[in-house]
């Protein structure tokens, strides 16, 4: 996907209460209240969850992740998210 692309045409690739895994590190750059800049908000690998949908630029689709682990909620593109399909409970036999 490359930056110049308007993602809104399309409709978002998460839907609320979608399980997500940060495919990236994410600093904060100064958006993020009680944090300094440059420190880590969200490590590669973190799960959380999809809480809203917004818009950036009029371009860009950005989800409001919460790590429920680390107790924030981090905006974040579809580019730096990995879908986690939900699971199915088993059934006893």
């Amino acid at each position: 996907m490359r930056d110049e692309e308007v993602e809104l045409v399309r409709d978002p690739a998460f839907r609320p209460g979608d399980k997500v895994v940060s495919r990236k590190t994410v600093r904060n750059d100064g958006t993020m209240w009680g944090h300094e800049i440059g420190d880590i908000v969200v490590h590669k690998g973190d799960v959380g969850y999809v809480r809203d949908i917004g818009t950036f630029l009029q371009q860009y689709w950005i989800y409001a992740i919460e790590f429920i682990d680390r107790g924030s909620i981090v905006g974040m593109r579809e580019r730096e998210l990995t879908p986690i399909p939900p699971t199915t409970p088993e059934m006893p036999r």
